[in-house]
Parts: structure tokens; C-alpha cells; sequence
């Protein structure tokens, strides 16, 4: 594939724009060569205008069909091959290994989509029978499925170039709900946003899916990204990003003639709780793994774990050297772009400025343009519950040690948190059924609690859950991660009273599809 940094509007390529701009390698601090052009409002009207067309022949492609574009997709993008893991490392400084990785996740996710698909029973079809001799009302036939929200707005990530960006799980749920996609293009990573575009865009026409199913828009996101959201044929919104970025979004989606729902995933710190007796048996293994999840990635994980809470017993200034030497030794590396190692930087300095906050270990500077260190911090629960800026996220390598003397601290302490991402408690069988308080305050915090592990590994599956309550997401009631993300762009339809030609097959009597439906309150097929 060669790039052409234009925009992709359904099966058509588009330049009308005079500006552009390059991509910027973060390791070499060069600019990349392509220039790619800023949409401009006549494009995103045209794109939008191809969605809704293509959402009235969309929406009616059966889960075989949509199955199969989605699996062609991830064909498609394995058949970019070694340019696609060399441009994505240009513009992100993320080795290779790791984009090779994130390549497979996008993929198999892609594949687990067309897999639901071809199921078919995630459709929730329920069937209520005519009751006409009822006393003392007759009920009439009534059924219900889930049906498209219509054209989704998905805007790319910068710290995923492929897993949540342009066919990341947003776009993969879209799709699959029966939803055209207008995907947003971050602006780091603006040549891969292309190279997987154009794998769409073939995929989309080998398929033979309608002109509009999918485009690419790159540009500013004050401009095209709010022109997206408030254009009246978008129907729903997935982001991934800032708090500041999604709430900008969340708020112009709101105040539409049409409000529509914004899924904004906008990060989270993630608190990590070792509890007394386990610090002791395996406190040197916990200090290890848990340097290391920090530091994973440089730190550029929704989920890195920016808070760790600790109970102070007789073991605990052991656990704390155990920290400091893992700091200490942990490597640092370049970050994604310069604003984000700015953002990285100006917290770092914010924490060391507190005077009821203290350095436990910085680790070794990493080599490159935008490279930072690891940095350690520690505190205690009063400068916690007074200075809420300690519990907000610093994107990257770092952390805040929080020193509880006592359950009840430790508890006022996780009474007191804000909606996170995930929270994670470390403690043997025996104390765990002790702090069983915990995990019940805890399971109002969050939208995944780990038990002895880490969470920088999520796992894309059906029961995963990759949101929480608010700040961590604008609606604790989806996923990002998982075939339960499909019901973010779907919507609950009745049909009452229809005679059997006129229902979808999904409703049938006969069950065509062989899908699991509840029929009169049991569950069948």
C-alpha cells in the first residue's frame, strides 16, 4: 500500500483541503515524510451523507454477511504485512514487538465480533405469544430485538494505533451492531490511521458492503472532531482518551438538537491494595510485578496502576525497600508524543512540589526524543483525602505509594475514591474473607476488580469489562472490550402485532436462524 494522506469517504479518496500536516517520530524527533491533508467541512458532510445512505442498506445485512466483512477486514490488515508494524514504530516509538501484538489483538477481536455474529443470540430476541382469551384484557403478539443506533462517530486513541483506533474496538462493535463508521484519525499515528483505512475500505468493497460503510477524516478535533459529533446523522459517539477531550465531547453531544450518547473511556488511576499478611509472604514478588506494571508500555496504559495503598505493619518498610530498589532499575523510554510527555513532565513537578509528598526512587532515563523516567511517590492517607489532585491520573511511568496505619484508613481510602477503571486487592484467602468490606466498596468504584494480579492486561473476551463509573467512562453501563460493546450502538425495538412475513428472521416463529430467544419467559431455541 502506498499513503496518499488523503481522506477515505466511503470507496472514494479525498483532498479538497489546503492544509496539511506530517506526522512526528518521538524517538528521532523528526518529521515523517507524508503529508496528510485536514479534512474540511464539505468532506466530513460527504462522508456523513455516504453513512446514512449506506445505514438504510446496512442495518439490513445479515449477521452472515456482517460476519464475513469483519473477518475479511482483519484479512485485509494482515495483508498489509511488515509496512504496517514499520510505520506504526515511526510514529509511536512503541517497538515492533509490541505492535505485532496489538496487530493480533485488533484481529482476533475483529474475528470474535463475526463469531457473536454468527451466532446470532446476542440479538436478546423475546417473544410474548397473543393471549386473546386473557381476563380481563386479551394481549396482543409481541416481540422484541436489538436493531442499529445508526452512523457511529469513532475517534482513534493515541496511546493504541491499531487496538483503539481506526479498526479498533469501537469501530469492530459499530460494524457488528449494523452501524457505517466515520473514524476520526488521531493525529500521531495519521499513516497507520491510513494503511488500516484503506484495508477497510478494500474489505468493504470485496464484501460487497454499501459505499459509506466506513471513511477516514483526518484534521483538527475542535473542528472536524466537534463536526462530527454535532453532525445530526451521527448517532452515537466512541472516544478513548483524556478526561478533558471527552468531556468536551460528551458536553457538545448533549447540547444537539438530538442528544446522543457519547461512550468516553477517559482514564483512570487504577488503585492497587496489599493487604498485611500477604505483604509479608510475598511482598518482594508484589514490589516487582507491580514496578514493572507501572512501567509497562512507558506507562501509556489507560490502566497502569497510578496509586498503590498500603497497609503499615512490621513488614512494610521491607515492602518499601523492595520498591525502591524496582523503581530504582526500572527503565524509562520514549512517549508518544511531545504533548503527552509535557503532560507527564508538569505532573511529575506538580507531586515534588507537595511538600506532604516525597520521591522513593526514580528510575533511569530512557533514550530519545520524548523520553522520560519512572518516578515512585509516596504519601499518606490525610494528604490523600485533602489534596484530590494525588488521586488524578499522570499519564506514564509513574506512581503514588499511599501509607494506610490502620483497616480503617485503608477503607476510608477506597470509601473515598472516585469511578476508576479497575481496582486490584493483594491479599491472601485468609484476609481477603477479613476485608470482605473492601471488596464491597471496591465493586462500586470500578468496572473490573482483580484479586492478586495486576490490571495492564485486558483481555478481550465476552465477559470483559473495560469502563467504570464516571470520571473512568461518561457511562458505566458498557464496555469498550468485548462483544458486550455492541450493545453501546444498538437500541431495543417491539413489533406488536406483525403478521410473520413482515418480522425479521430473528422473531420468527419458525426460528430460521436457530438463535437462543426467551419465548414466553423461558429461555429456548
Amino acid at each position: 500500500m502506498s499513503l496518499q494522506g488523503k481522506q477515505i469517504i466511503g470507496f472514494a479518496l479525498s483532498a479538497e483541503g489546503e492544509g496539511t500536516f506530517q506526522a512526528f517520530n518521538p524517538t528521532t524527533g523528526e518529521k515523517l515524510p507524508t503529508r496528510f491533508y485536514r479534512a474540511t467541512r464539505n468532506e466530513l458532510e460527504q462522508a456523513a451523507q455516504k453513512a446514512q445512505d449506506a445505514f438504510q442498506i446496512y442495518r439490513k445485512k445479515s449477521g452472515i454477511e456482517k460476519a464475513a466483512f469483519l473477518e475479511k477486514i482483519a484479512e485485509e490488515i494482515e495483508n498489509i504485512g511488515d509496512e504496517l508494524v514499520q510505520m506504526a514504530t515511526a510514529e509511536t516509538g512503541l517497538p515492533a514487538g509490541r505492535i505485532q501484538g496489538e496487530r493480533g489483538r485488533t484481529t482476533g477481536q475483529l474475528r470474535l465480533f463475526a463469531q457473536l455474529l454468527r451466532d446470532g443470540s446476542w440479538v436478546n430476541a423475546r417473544i410474548e405469544g397473543a393471549l386473546p382469551d386473557r381476563q380481563p384484557l386479551p394481549r396482543v403478539d409481541i416481540r422484541m430485538m436489538q436493531r442499529p443506533l445508526g452512523p457511529v462517530g469513532v475517534f482513534g486513541a493515541s496511546n493504541f494505533p491499531l487496538a483503539f483506533s481506526v479498526a479498533g474496538g469501537d469501530t469492530a462493535s459499530a460494524l457488528a451492531a449494523g452501524c457505517p463508521v466515520i473514524v476520526k484519525a488521531h493525529s500521531a499515528h495519521p499513516g497507520t490511521s491510513e494503511l488500516v483505512g484503506q484495508a477497510i475500505q478494500q474489505a468493504a468493497q470485496k464484501s460487497q458492503m454499501p459505499d459509506g460503510v466506513f471513511s477516514l477524516l483526518h484534521g483538527s478535533g475542535t473542528e472536524i472532531g466537534a463536526g462530527l459529533v454535532q453532525h445530526p446523522y451521527i448517532k452515537a459517539i466512541g472516544f478513548t482518551g483524556s478526561y478533558q477531550g471527552g468531556m468536551a465531547l460528551f458536553h457538545l453531544a448533549a447540547n444537539r438538537p438530538e442528544p446522543i450518547p457519547v461512550y468516553a473511556e477517559m482514564g483512570s488511576t487504577n488503585p492497587v491494595f496489599v493487604l498485611p499478611q500477604i505483604m509479608k509472604e510475598k511482598g518482594e514478588a508484589i514490589a516487582q510485578q507491580f514496578a514493572a506494571s507501572v512501567t509497562l508500555g512507558v506507562g501509556q496504559f489507560c490502566t497502569n496502576p497510578g496509586m498503590l495503598i498500603a497497609h503499615k505493619t512490621e513488614d512494610y518498610s521491607q515492602f518499601l525497600g523492595n520498591l525502591e530498589t524496582q523503581f530504582q532499575n526500572a527503565a524509562g523510554g520514549v512517549m508518544l508524543t511531545q504533548g503527552i510527555q509535557t503532560a507527564y513532565l508538569n505532573g511529575i513537578a506538580k507531586h515534588s512540589e507537595d511538600e506532604k509528598v516525597s520521591i522513593v526512587a526514580e528510575g533511569n532515563e530512557g533514550t530519545g526524543f520524548t523520553a522520560v523516567k519512572p518516578v515512585l511517590f509516596k504519601t499518606d492517607a490525610q494528604a490523600i483525602a485533602e489534596n484530590h489532585n494525588l488521586s488524578e491520573e499522570i499519564f506514564g511511568p509513574t506512581s503514588v505509594l499511599v501509607e494506610a496505619n490502620s483497616k480503617e484508613e485503608l477503607l476510608k481510602i477506597a470509601q473515598n475514591l472516585e469511578g476508576h477503571l479497575t481496582a486490584t486487592i493483594h491479599g491472601t484467602p485468609e484476609e481477603l474473607l477479613e476485608y470482605a468490606d473492601l471488596v464491597d466498596l471496591l465493586e462500586q468504584k470500578v468496572g473490573r476488580l482483580l484479586i492478586n494480579g495486576f490490571p495492564t492486561g485486558v483481555e478481550v473476551c465476552h465477559a470483559m469489562t473495560h469502563g467504570g463509573p464516571f470520571p473512568a467512562s461518561s457511562d458505566s453501563r458498557s464496555t469498550s472490550v468485548g462483544t458486550a460493546a455492541i450493545y453501546r450502538f444498538t437500541r431495543p425495538v417491539s413489533y406488536q402485532n406483525f403478521p410473520e412475513g413482515l418480522l425479521p428472521d430473528e422473531l420468527k416463529d419458525a426460528n430460521p436462524l436457530n438463535i437462543w430467544r426467551l419465548v414466553n419467559g423461558e429461555f429456548q431455541k
